[in-house]
């Protein structure tokens, strides 16, 4: 079959090599757009990473294609509805970094309840006095965690070392792992009123679309601490930044935001243009919440560990072989049998 691999990374190149042979394999460095789709329009399989385009206007120019073998859980950057119309199928990774992403939960947690970029930036210019500096103890803190998933379980489990009393919202309560683990489930509305940290660990759908919205800040403790490592559109942009003026939010730690495939689209544009002539970080600065001093921001590298990157990309030609071979893996959306 011919498979086309784009955000292809070097590191990547050895395990999807191992592909070649039984396959015709062409790793592309860029995302996929629409400009550019006609190119590959003979492909039966594509992988992408999640700053692909994969809306009907680019899956249309792909007359042959079978599969979408998308490098990540979510594939709300698929047109799902017009696959299943087509018979395409897409596989995901369904498990991968469940750890790397809750480790990255609490890296933002502690750079925030110990102050460390405030803390680093002054012992760099040699102001050595932590007056001024004075974080919060984790420890008999409140978490709220959003979501029971695969990651928001590693979450509890963390907390737990921590020293952190846990409660939790889901759709499809676990009350055995609640059992096991000491934690509480309640109502949404209740974890808000009562946790001092939130963290919020569920996919991107219509109906968890902003469930962080004003009238959820308004339910909230005073000064609470907001931790998003899911997807960006959980939150209303508008709304985060009314808290954290207001100190409803007394800081936030982010690894997604709402138009982050616009800013990467933005900056990869500029940056051929421009690149030598021009800092990027300007471009990335007029993000209002890229500016806030109550806000650390990182790029959507919670995932981004040697370890869970591999298992990525191994669980990802697992699904393609899977898949060529007519014992499909790890599908989201219904379709018509593979094609040998």
């Amino acid at each position: 079959m011919k498979i086309v691999v784009f955000e292809a990374e070097p590191h990547e190149a050895p395990i999807f090599k191992a592909l070649d042979g039984l396959h015709e394999i062409t790793l592309v460095e860029t995302p996929l757009r629409s400009d550019d789709a006609a190119r590959y329009s003979d492909a039966e399989i594509v992988s992408t990473f999640i700053y692909s385009e994969l809306d009907r206007s680019v899956l249309d120019q792909f007359s042959s294609l079978r599969l979408v073998a998308t490098r990540s859980t979510g594939f709300d950057h698929i047109d799902t509805a017009y696959c299943a119309m087509r018979g395409i199928a897409i596989s995901n990774v369904p498990s991968y970094g469940e750890n790397t992403v809750a480790e990255h939960v609490f890296a933002l947690l502690l750079a925030i309840s110990h102050r460390l970029p405030e803390a680093m930036d002054r012992a760099r210019r040699g102001h050595f006095s932590p007056e001024g500096l004075q974080g919060f103890d984790l420890a008999g803190k409140t978490l709220g965690v959003v979501g029971t998933g695969s990651i928001g379980q590693h979450v509890i489990r963390i907390a737990g070392g921590f020293g952190m009393d846990v409660v939790a919202f889901d759709v499809n309560p676990n009350p055995q792992f609640a059992k096991d683990t000491g934690f509480r489930y309640a109502e949404f509305d209740e974890l808000l009123g009562v946790s001092d940290v939130i963290t919020l660990h569920v996919p991107s759908l219509p109906e968890t679309r902003h469930i962080l919205s004003s009238e959820a800040f308004r339910l909230m403790k005073d000064g609470v601490v907001l931790i998003n490592t899911a997807r960006g559109d959980l939150i209303d942009t508008r709304a985060l930044i009314e808290a954290l003026t207001s100190d409803k939010v007394a800081a936030a730690g982010l690894d997604v935001l709402p138009d982050e495939p616009l800013i990467r689209e933005e900056a990869e544009l500029i940056c051929s243009i421009f690149c030598d002539q021009h800092d990027l970080r300007n471009l990335v600065a007029n993000h209002v919440l890229l500016r806030m001093r109550n806000v650390i921001v990182t790029p959507h590298s919670a995932f981004n560990t040697r370890e869970a990157v591999n298992r990525i990309v191994e669980t990802t030609v697992e699904n393609i072989v899977g898949f060529a071979s007519g014992a499909p893996r790890n599908v989201v959306a219904e379709t018509v049998p593979a094609r040998r």
